[in-house]
């Protein structure tokens, strides 16, 4: 019994030794893995959702400016300047902004538009890094991370309107991980 329970641990101990660790996975190596995949993809420019407000910001500003009022006092038609043509597009294609709110005092309707300035994702904020399970995979990990609109290049008044209310910056993603040649590699973002 003592020689079948002393070749049963040393088995186990030949095995164990045989099989390597897979290395640790830090959330700074994560958050370049990230990264990286956003770098490779083409830049895109950001989403800004307009309400009340971002409209009387961007009037001031002279990115457009009211070519129409409606008899009902509160449609309107906004034509981009300039300055506007080389800062937003609108969904619509054209450069009239149709500002159509249901009643005078109707403060949640709002237009989208996206800017030229066309930028990369950020990856921020990694963390929760655990063991994970991907078909095919020896090893995997999951994380995760805040992904972050970049603002860079865009004029100082889209970014205030950016930062109304209905505007989403960032976003809570989960990123998959595995290990490749005693390496990890980021096998996908959700």
């Amino acid at each position: 019994m003592k020689t079948l329970a002393a070749v049963v641990v040393l088995g186990a101990g030949i095995t164990l030794a045989g099989c390597k660790a897979a290395p640790e996975l830090t959330e700074a190596q994560a958050q370049t893995l990230i990264q990286a995949k956003y770098s490779q993809a083409a830049p895109v420019g950001a989403t800004i959702v307009v309400d009340d407000l971002g409209m009387r910001q961007g009037a001031t500003a002279k990115l457009w400016d009211r070519t129409k009022i409606y008899p009902n006092k509160f449609w309107a038609d906004f034509k981009l300047t300039d300055e506007g043509k080389k800062s937003v597009k609108l969904a619509s294609g054209g450069d009239v902004i149709e500002w159509r709110p249901e009643s005078e005092s109707d403060t949640n309707y709002s237009i989208t538009m996206t800017t030229l300035a066309a930028n990369h994702p950020k990856a921020r904020d990694v963390r929760n890094i655990q063991d994970g399970m991907i078909a095919g995979s020896s090893a995997a990990k999951t994380a995760d991370f805040n992904e972050v609109v970049d603002l860079t290049g865009v004029p100082d008044v889209l970014q205030q309107i950016a930062h109304n209310p209905g505007n989403q910056l960032s976003m809570t993603r989960h990123a998959d991980f595995t290990l490749e040649d005693s390496g990890w590699v980021l096998h996908g973002i959700r």
